[in-house]
Order: structure tokens, then sequence, then C-alpha cells
């Protein structure tokens, strides 16, 4: 069994059992996929030995919410779409208009998502997606550690005017689909590397019956794997939910039973107190913090809709476990981070509503927590061996006084440079070793073209890409 010592790390950040800490001059060993020591003055057996003069070692970063099978598809495309009657989101708009189910697409999106995520230190996804023939080979490529979330529903949006929204039920309300899905979760028991396993995921609360929200919430408590939904993400699934209901999503969810400690919440923006909702009860966040559930932050899609989170140290102080995720492209994580911290402070009007070593927390151990795992996100004894090296002489990263906030500020995936995962190097030098982005682009480019082509045949009424997402300059 070798060893791999990265000996003298200038920084590192290390896990106490209760915080990450900043140690000085510091030695890392691992041996296989699990780490054998942390602190100062290693004496032990090392096979390998890595010079951690000028780097900052650090956990590797856990995302727990991403679309990467699809998203990059949409480049060019989403950045500036939304609709202005559906309180500016193109959520809606833009699943109809779009068929992104070619397997070429889905091959060529996950690789170039996955080499990004590397990139920004990204060692966990939870892969939220389809099923699709050669998902689980696409991650054994790359090495990422996957927490694969094969997506299902009882229905789908349907559009016919841009203010209201529709939805086309199914036969069987879902069950055939989840069932498909809990037979692809339960396969990965058998992952011959260790690194993927399942993730219960009905998809979004307002397309699901409550029996199967139900179900799939027993299914993943029997199995001991987290559940996750998109929730509260739009104003128009709060007022659907009221509709129905007479209850937010959030109270929904609680009524029926589906909130608890594995359960992972997509977004959770909309709270009853949220600005853009105002509802008359003020009880969301009592009951996500209550619940022991965790919320999947990704703030970048919804500032482009010109929404934000109102208060992400709000949710922390409540109780709640927060987690990040990229829900678009680009994914890159470190920018999610400092977006967050960012918007926070706009939103809530206080530059001391978060901190850098909270958002931190939050994409590390509190994505480790949202996954139910206690031995990712983070630098300690017989933790796996998911370690992140941060170039301290890259020049945005100089001076690195504080190295977590140089490259969360300022240097973000430049100073990325090496990553293992597992124990196993997966990124060098800030290049990925096993997948090919340039020729993963190259394939993902025609398949956008082929995407774009089917549009007016799907849009609700016949527009065609130029048309739903102008260029930003006319061809002259």
């Amino acid at each position: 069994m070798p060893t791999t010592l990265i000996r003298n790390a200038e920084w590192l950040v290390a896990w106490t059992g209760t915080e990450h800490v900043y140690l000085r001059n510091a030695d890392i060993a691992f041996r296989n996929d699990q780490i054998v020591f942390v602190g100062k003055n290693y004496d032990g057996p090392s096979d390998t030995v890595v010079d951690g003069a000028n780097r900052m070692i650090m956990p590797g970063l856990v995302n727990v919410h991403s679309h990467p099978s699809h998203e990059p598809a949409y480049r060019g495309i989403r950045e500036e779409h939304g609709v202005s009657n559906m309180y500016m989101s193109g959520l809606y708009e833009r699943s109809g208009a779009f068929d992104t189910s070619s397997l070429a697409l889905r091959h060529s999106s996950l690789e170039v998502a996955l080499c990004e995520l590397l990139k920004s230190g990204v060692t966990s996804l939870c892969d939220i997606s389809p099923e699709f023939d050669g998902w689980t080979d696409i991650f054994h490529k790359a090495g990422m550690r996957g927490f694969l979330a094969p997506g299902f529903a009882s229905a789908r949006w349907k559009l016919e005017n841009d203010h209201d929204l529709g939805f086309d039920w199914s036969a069987d309300n879902g069950k055939a689909r989840m069932d498909r899905a809990l037979a692809f979760i339960d396969s990965l028991k058998n992952d011959p590397t260790g690194l993927l396993s399942g993730v219960v995921s009905p998809m979004q609360i307002e397309n699901c019956t409550d029996d199967l929200l139900r179900d799939s919430f027993e299914a993943a408590k029997e199995r001991g794997i987290p559940f996750t939904l998109h929730i509260s993400q739009g104003v128009l699934e709060v007022h659907e939910m009221i509709r129905r209901h007479g209850r937010t999503p959030i109270q929904h969810a609680a009524d029926i039973g589906i909130m608890g400690p594995h359960s992972v919440f997509g977004h959770a923006i909309f709270i009853d107190r949220h600005s853009w909702i105002n509802w008359w009860t003020k009880e969301d966040l009592r009951l996500l913090a209550d619940s022991g559930c965790s919320v999947a932050h990704c703030p970048t899609p919804f500032a482009r809709y010109g929404q934000l989170l109102e208060s992400f140290g709000e949710y922390v102080r409540a109780g709640v476990n927060m987690a990040f995720g990229t829900d678009t492209t680009p994914h890159n994580m470190l920018e999610e981070i400092r977006k967050a911290g960012t918007f926070s402070r706009i939103a809530s009007h206080d530059v001391h509503d978060v901190s850098t070593g909270m958002l931190f927390h939050a994409a590390t151990v509190g994505g480790a927590r949202a996954l139910m795992r206690d031995d990712i996100g983070r630098l300690a004894e017989n933790c796996k061996a998911d370690i992140v090296a941060v170039d301290l002489e890259q020049p945005e990263m100089m001076p690195a006084r504080d190295p977590l906030r140089s490259l969360i500020f300022h240097a973000a995936d430049r100073a990325v440079c090496d990553v293992w995962i597992g124990g196993r190097k997966v990124l060098e030098s800030g290049e990925v070793l096993n997948l090919d982005p340039t020729a993963a682009g190259r394939t993902l480019t025609a398949e956008q073209v082929t995407m774009m082509e089917s549009t007016p045949k799907r849009d609700y009424r016949k527009r065609t890409t130029d048309e739903l997402a102008p260029l930003s300059l006319r061809i002259g």
C-alpha cells in the first residue's frame, strides 16, 4: 500500500472535528484512498513525496446540486434568457423549447462540465440527470466521486402562454420512472471503484404527486441515502402550491412528511418571508432548520434572472445546513462561493451577513453532511484522500496573507494546480488528466447546432433560438 506525502505545505486547511483551521508548514500523508496523517513533522513511511512549498492544501469541494449532462449546451443561450411575466425565470420556457436528450450531447456536456469542476477543486458531485447510457463510464474515466441522482417526476411543465404554468401529467404519475431510477441506484452498490453511489431525486415538488414524493422519500430512507428535490425555486411554483394546498412549498413538504436529515432541498430561495413572496406566514425557515434538512444554494442561475437568496447568513444562524451546487454553466464552485457571499451582503444590506469561513464550511463539510458523509470535505485522519493543492505563486494569489480569501475573491480556478480523489491524481498542473475538454467542446458545439435546429418545433410559439435568445450584437 504505497503512501504519498505532501511535505511542508506552506498552508494547510485541517479539520479539528468541529471546524477548519489553518496549519502552517504542515504535512499530509495518504495511503490508497485514505488520509493517514495531518499535522507537523510526519515521520512515517512514504513512497512518493510532494513538495508543499508555495502550496495551500485544502479539502476537495463538495457540490450537492448540478445538471452537468445538459447545462453546458446552453452556453450563449441561457445567460440572459428570462420571461418577465414568469417573474423573470426562463426555466419553464427553456425546458420546453430545447431538446437535450441526444446521447452525444449528454456525453460531451458531462465531460466539459467535469473538467470545469475538477479545475475549480470539486472532488464530489451530485449529478441530477436523466439516466443515460455511459453515465457511469464517464465518471469512472474522470475519477470523480459521484452521487448520481436519476431524476423522475409525475408531470412535465407545459406552456400555452407566457404567464401560466401548465402541467402534462403521466398516466401512472411517475411510478415507472421512479422504479427505473431506484433500480439504477441499487446497481451502484456494486460500483467497482467505490466512488459512485445514488441519490433519490423526484425532480420538482410541483411536478410530483404527494404519493410519489412520500414513496421516494421512504425509498431513500430505507437505503440510507440522500433524497433531493427542487423546491421554492420559482415564484410561479409558490403560487401553484398555494393554489393547490393553501401552503407554501416548504410547508407542504413538512405536511406530507418529506423533510428530514437526509433531505437536500435544491434552492429553497423563495420562502414565505422572501420579498418577492411576502406570504403571511413566517415559518418556512424554522421548518427547514427544525427538520435537519440541507439547502443546496446555487446563486448564478437566479442572479441572472435578477433573483437573490436574501440572506445566506440568516439560514445558517437559523440552524439550516447550507451547501453549494453549480446549477448551470460555468461549473465553477469557487465562483459560486464568491457570488454567494457578495450577493448575500448586498441583499441583506449587511457586510457581516456572511464570512469566508462560513461559506467555505458550506462548500465542504456542509456538502458532506447533505450527502450523508462524514469522511469527505475535510482533511483529517481516516477521511478520504480528496485533496486540492493551490499554487500560492499564481500571480492572482499573491500576496496570500489569507489564502482562502485570495483563492475565492481573486484567483479562483486559475490557482488550482493539483487534485487527488480517493488518493488518485486527476488534475496535474491545472490540466485534467483523464478527459479531453477540447474534443468534448467540439462535439458539444456540433450538438448545440442540432439542438437549436429543432427549437421551432418544440417552442410553444414556434420561435427560433435567435428569437428566444438574440445574439449580443447584430450580425452586420
